[in-house]
This record gives C-alpha cells, structure tokens and sequence, in this order.
C-alpha cells in the first residue's frame, strides 16, 4: 500500500508523480498535499460580480442585492502530507461546499485549488476522474452504501468502478475490512449492520481505493456519542500506521480537537482562523472563536509541551523522576506528578528529556487555564447559529 508518512510519525520520503494531463512534474511530500489559495464559491447568475466586493473584507449579506449566495469567501490554507486538516463552523459556514471543490465536485468561482501539485480548474473530465481514482477518496455522512451488496463488494465498489480485476480488489477489499474491524462479517447486507459497522464499511471502501488522500465530510455525525468515539479511536490508530493526508469536516468542537493537527473555524464562509487546538484555546483570533471554544475542557486538550519548564541547565535530570511525553495531556499530568517528589520529566519521540513540569508549575497552570476559562464566559455574546448549510 502506498502511503504518506505524516508529521506525528516516520520522517518524509521524495518521490516522483505523473499528474493525470500526462506531463511529468516532480512533487515532494514535503510540499503540500492540498494547497488552496483566494477560494472563493458563489451561486447566482451575478456570482463573478460578487468576488470583488467580497475580497474587500465585506459580510456576505452586504451584497444581497445582487441575488448571491456566498458559501466560500477568500478561503486559503495549506494541507500537509500525513495531516488530518479538520474544517470546523456552524450549518450554513460554507464548510461541505469547501470540500466538494477539493475533489472538483464544484467547480470555484474564483480562485485556485492544487492537489499534489495539480490545478484543478480546466482538467478534462476523464483527467479529474483518472484523479480522483489515483489521489483522492471520500466518507460521507450517510454511508452511500449499496443495500443490495455486502459489506466486501460495498468496499470493493470503488476498485470496480476503476477497471480493478475481481482478484485484486477482492483481496484490497478484505484487507480494508480488516483494518477496520469488520473481519467475519464480509459477506453480511447493510441492513444487518450496526450505524457504527455501516460508516467502518464506508471508511473501508476509502482505504481500499488506497488513495493518499481522504475526504471526510461530516463522517461521524449520524453516530452516537459512544460509537462516535469508538470510530474516532480506530481513525486515530490508523492513522498512526497509514499517514493518510485527511481533511475532516465536522459542527463538533470536541471531535476538531481531538482529531485535528491543524483545525480551521469557518463563519458565514470565511475562514477565521487557523491552528492546532493549543493555539486555538490559547490565542482565539476573535470573540467568535473564544465564544465557541468556551466549554472546552482545556485539561483533555493542553499537554505537557504547553506547561513545561526547560529543563535545568548545568544539573542532571533525576533518574528516578517520572517521565511523560510531549503529548501527554495536563488532565493526565496529577496522577504522576503525586508519584514522586521531583518534577515530572518531559520527553520528546527519541526520549530526550525537552523540559520538566514541577508541582508548582502544573498548580500555576491549572489556575492559568482556569482563568482563560472563566474570562471566556464573561466575554462577548456566545456565536448564533445560521442557515443550512449550502449543498450543491
């Protein structure tokens, strides 16, 4: 299978790719995987007149009389290889309609969309196919599975559609159904599944394609809060073998930053700010941001890294203090911070000691977030909800 290796895990490879309109162009994987830049995506028959008005920073509502319907304004943001890029905003944010042109299902108004390389605009329709076969798959929200298939030829759909023969995409189809935890149950209906087991197929179907790629729009919505959580953990954990690069859409907070390596927050099309959650949580751009960040609970999305202390200069660290990692949440921090009279020792990937955290500090940031939290709540009015969101 070939795969990305992201910024969480193995280090970037180089390699040569053939973009579809059969001219050969050298793309890294240390460039982006998606690059989008000045995006724009306007319904109405005066839909070009309506880009420059925007572009001068104007709420979409100041241009009402032309008869538009602004979903995308002035987007621009890169995707890393190996990143999961999560699109987060209200109904109705412009988020769906974003990613439909990151696929080519919607052609811009305005602007540019590169995937590994490849502009988008003006490719011939078999060049977009042939892409999106090679580059790029998709999860939807309501599984779009064939009730009349079962669970492997529902995953091997893609492969088949692609001209894969029935040997190859049979055993690519098995082995996506494993990756998710469906094996045993390959031969059963959609209509024997659970909602949790429907969306595994879905997600199956993507990874079988084995595009570097994946779309997610809304993937996990339909689900209940446990199975929710149980599919988040096994996108986690594969994700940490595969190094997919995916973009997730998603109206949830805590499924953005839990997912998320970089999350950007969409308003009334715009796009308001871009960052990982320690960013967002620590330096919101806005009262909108702040307000919508307001009932996080900072502890399960703050770790070691943002509370640490260097480590001391010219003293060896104690062998017998406790070591976290990085990553290590500051909500797990208490437990191991009461083992041991010595400050907790941060460690990197290689196990290098970066910083430690003493008690008084993890104290000190505790009160900090406390703090953060409670100006949160007597900020600005909390963000309105809005219209749904436009679908093509």
């Amino acid at each position: 299978m070939d795969v990305f290796s992201g910024p969480r895990y193995a280090a970037a490879k180089t390699e040569e790719v053939t973009v579809p309109n059969s001219t050969e162009a050298t793309h890294s994987v240390n460039d982006p995987a998606i690059e989008v830049e000045s995006l724009y995506k306007i319904f109405g028959r005066r839909a070009s007149r309506a880009v420059e008005p925007l572009s001068t920073g104007i709420h979409r509502d100041e241009i009402s009389d032309l008869n538009v319907t602004a979903a995308v304004i002035d987007a621009s943001f890169q995707v890393h290889p190996g990143e999961i890029f999560v699109v987060m905003g209200l109904s109705g944010s412009g988020k769906s309609t974003l990613i439909r042109m990151l696929n080519g299902l919607l052609d811009p108004t305005s602007g540019s969309v590169k995937v590994d390389g490849t502009e988008l605009a003006g490719l011939a329709p078999s060049s977009l196919r042939t892409l999106r076969q090679q580059k790029i798959s998709m999860v939807f929200q309501h599984f779009a599975l064939l009730p009349h298939r079962t669970v492997i030829d529902n995953v091997a759909f893609g492969l088949e559609v692609a001209g894969v023969s029935a040997a190859e995409r049979k055993a690519k189809a098995a082995h996506a159904t494993e990756l998710v935890g469906l094996g045993g149950w390959e031969d059963k209906l959609p209509s024997q599944l659970s909602g949790g087991m429907r969306q595994r197929v879905g997600l199956a179907r993507a990874l079988a394609a084995e595009t570097p790629i994946m779309l997610m729009d809304e993937a996990f919505s339909a689900l209940d809060p446990l199975i929710r959580r149980e599919v988040q953990d096994q996108l986690i954990e594969l994700q940490k073998d595969l190094g997919k690069t995916i973009v997730f859409i998603t109206h949830d907070l805590n499924e953005a930053m839990r997912l998320g390596d970089r999350i950007a927050v969409m308003r009334d099309g715009r796009i308001v700010q871009i960052g990982t959650s320690e960013e967002i949580l620590t330096q919101p751009a806005n009262d909108y941001v702040a307000e919508f960040i307001a009932d996080v609970d900072r502890t399960r999305v703050l770790t070691a890294a943002s509370v640490m202390d260097p480590p001391p200069q010219g003293k060896t660290v104690g062998a017998d203090g406790v070591s976290v990692t990085e990553d290590t949440p500051v909500a797990d921090l208490f437990a191991p911070s009461s083992e041991s009279n010595l400050p907790l020792q941060v460690t990197n990937n290689d196990g290098k000691v970066v910083g430690v955290i003493p008690r008084l500090s993890l104290l000190s940031a505790l009160g900090s977030i406390g703090e953060n939290e409670h100006s949160t709540e007597t900020g600005s009015d909390a963000p309105a909800g809005s219209d749904e969101e436009v679908e093509a």
